[in-house]
């Protein structure tokens, strides 16, 4: 393939990508999004491999190496259950960090990559490479420690060292000091010397940063990382001078930061108190003991009064959060959605932004029980709505309904925007226990008068309100 075709056929790749970025915005076009975005790195792979830069002895290795990755990507894909996507998602990014630093160490080994290079333009070049490994490696360890978190594998309360911020500041100076290092090193051992020593303590850097971060906020995280894979393939891009690299890339990083914005936005947070740390899984838990007294009673509820409530209901509401995922209930609930509809009743779902583990979570579980788009609408369009809704369903979220945010200015979810199922004439909170959501925060909406508790496993809870149903 000629040079000519390869930019060509690059520029048609991009198009696609910035059609798929366009199609994700919307759940109606998602499908038509990922497929634009399918086609569009078939070409850019096919691009490459057969453009000018690779060399025919080459590609059986490549190919080799794609059927390899392409397997591995496949069965992870049929396997890995919904509840598990948040990680799968973490896993995919600390792979682009490692590849950005793989990347990095080959082409600066590679005498070719700064042949015929002016001083200045080699030094641009050194840069790219040292900047590139250093995001890489940021983005490699996060991603990691977020996959434990999301996963379970590491607890979701917050590592605050002593003195962290100031530990992270003599990181960065040592960083700035080995990168002037290596801008100067005369000998390709000496610079590797310079990139080793700043690998190590990026990689130290990416483990404390999202070890410091709480439960709660790993949505943010989440869209964090993603922003820095993405920026972590543009400085790939720079380093091999590829144009369809630096524009992916870039497009991703932007994007990402961009929802990590929106996610802060959600919970009242800003960036830098989420990359400071310390929400979510730290907060004591107010107790009900001694001289302190509850809100109010808990009332508990069973599947057949449940489904009584829902029979009698016009306008029924329902909020999904992770005890769905975990449960997958979310077919129970579409059948149940399904039943009622046909009985003339107003359903739909309330999403709040970081339901979930990741953002969109909540809406990829309905999505993929065929909840009908038009009825899953966001938290700002139907927060208005819950004085006349007859009956609010919350399944296995609790921080994200929590009146806390609005009534009590101590509270360390304070002014977060939430769903105001409260309002509703009544509100059924399902949840296996009495435990506090993964902010570590009492709910007072547990107590009060117009809630009801449905304890138990959400599944098999619902499957008994669908029998009662159809009874």
């Amino acid at each position: 393939m000629s040079a000519s075709l390869a930019t060509v056929a690059y520029i048609g790749a991009i198009i696609l990508f910035i059609l798929s970025l366009g199609g994700l915005s919307s759940p109606e076009s998602s499908r038509r999004g990922n497929l634009y975005g399918m086609i569009g790195m078939t070409i850019a792979v096919l691009a490459t491999v057969f453009g000018p830069r690779v060399t025919m002895a080459g590609i059986p290795w490549i190919i080799g190496a794609m059927v390899v990755g392409g397997s591995i990507g496949l069965y992870a894909a049929r396997k890995v259950q919904m509840t598990q996507m948040p990680e799968l998602v973490a896993l995919m990014h600390s792979l682009v960090g490692l590849a950005a630093c793989l990347v990095g160490f080959a082409n600066y080994i590679d005498p070719m990559s700064s042949l015929n290079l002016s001083s200045a333009e080699k030094a641009i070049h050194e840069i790219e490479v040292y900047v590139g490994i250093l995001i890489g490696a940021v983005t490699f360890s996060g991603s990691l420690i977020a996959f434990g978190k999301l996963s379970g594998k590491i607890g979701g309360k917050p590592l605050l060292l002593p003195g962290r911020h100031f530990l992270n500041l003599i990181g960065l100076l040592v960083v700035i000091a080995f990168g002037y290092q290596f801008l100067h090193a005369e000998t390709i051992s000496a610079g590797m010397i310079a990139l080793t020593v700043m690998t190590v303590i990026a990689l130290l850097f990416g483990i404390h940063m999202v070890m410091a971060i709480g439960g709660a906020d790993m949505p943010v995280v989440v869209s964090m990382l993603n922003s820095y894979s993405g920026w972590a393939a543009a400085a790939t891009g720079f380093m091999l001078n590829n144009d369809l690299l630096i524009v992916v890339g870039a497009l991703v990083g932007s994007s990402g930061a961009i929802l990590s914005y929106i996610m802060c936005r959600a919970m009242n947070r800003n960036f830098i108190s989420v990359i400071a740390g310390g929400f979510g899984g730290g907060t004591p838990v107010k107790k009900f003991g001694g001289d302190a007294q509850p809100a109010g009673e808990v009332v508990a509820i069973n599947a057949t009064e449940t489904a009584e409530l829902l029979r009698e209901a016009k306008n029924v509401i329902i909020v999904p959060g992770y005890g769905m995922a975990v449960a997958q209930a979310q077919h129970t609930v579409y059948e149940i959605t399904q039943l009622l509809r046909e009985k003339g009743v107003n359903v739909r779902f309330g999403i709040h932004p970081v339901a979930g583990r990741m953002p969109g979570h909540m809406n990829v579980l309905l999505a993929e029980a065929k909840v009908p788009y038009d009825i899953v609408m966001e938290m700002d369009e139907l927060n208005g709505d819950f004085p006349d809704t007859d009956v609010a369903i919350v399944i296995g979220a609790n921080d994200i309904v929590n009146p806390a945010a609005q009534d009590d200015p101590t509270s360390p979810i304070a002014g977060m925007p939430v769903l105001e199922v409260w309002k509703a004439k009544t509100s059924i909170m399902m949840k296996r226990s009495m435990a506090a959501g993964y902010a570590g925060v009492d709910n007072p909406l547990f107590y009060k008068d117009n809630n009801r508790m449905l304890f138990g496993d959400a599944k098999k809870m619902l499957d008994e309100v669908l029998v009662a149903l159809k009874a």
